[in-house]
């Protein structure tokens, strides 16, 4: 039987929008991101980061550094017996090629085999376009926007963009929308 799934960017999503973030100091969880993500592996949802690392691509820090700002994010979350099963991510610039940069769907798909996911029934949660589309281009269930981040901003500037997508305030509301789905 195939698993459901909730992906999530990380920046401005499971944690506070810091441009570039390369300092593990400088992670912090945005509120109600450990009671959402809890109640959702309560429901049997298995829990990804997918994420693209620019600041990688152009020279702003280290791919070493970002493994140690996830390491700090995992950190937080396991003690509160939170399992992010994986995490994805493309150190790309925009300008470069990559396989993996949202909006490609192909983390979502990789993870779907390695993992046996419905994708039909998994969710994609962000605060940048690229994020729903990255759902969207997967096949996901719904792309849930979320206003932390850049959330209300895109929302704000390009309303016709995200119309497709359900929108809610941060990682609670998110988590609310999908258990009473």
């Amino acid at each position: 039987m195939k698993r459901r799934a909730i992906f999530f960017d990380r920046d401005g999503t499971l944690n506070g929008e810091c441009r570039y973030l390369a300092d593990p100091d400088l992670l912090e969880l945005l509120p109600g991101v450990i009671d959402g993500l809890k109640r959702l592996m309560a429901a049997d949802y298995l829990l990804f980061v997918v994420t693209n690392q620019s600041g990688i691509g152009r020279g702003y820090y280290t791919e070493e550094a970002m493994h140690c700002v996830n390491f700090r994010l995992l950190e937080l979350l396991e003690p509160q017996g939170i399992r992010i099963e994986k995490i994805y991510y493309a150190p790309e610039a925009p300008d470069e090629p990559s396989r993996g940069r949202k909006p490609s769907p192909q983390f979502l798909l990789d993870a779907a085999e390695e993992f046996q996911l419905d994708l039909s029934q998994s969710y994609m949660i962000g605060d940048k376009l690229s994020d729903l589309e990255c759902g969207w281009n997967a096949g996901v269930k719904r792309s849930i926007l979320v206003r932390t981040g850049f959330g209300s901003e895109l929302e704000e500037k390009d309303p016709q963009a995200v119309e497709n997508a359900e929108i809610v305030d941060g990682i609670g509301d998110a988590t609310d929308l999908i258990l009473g789905d």
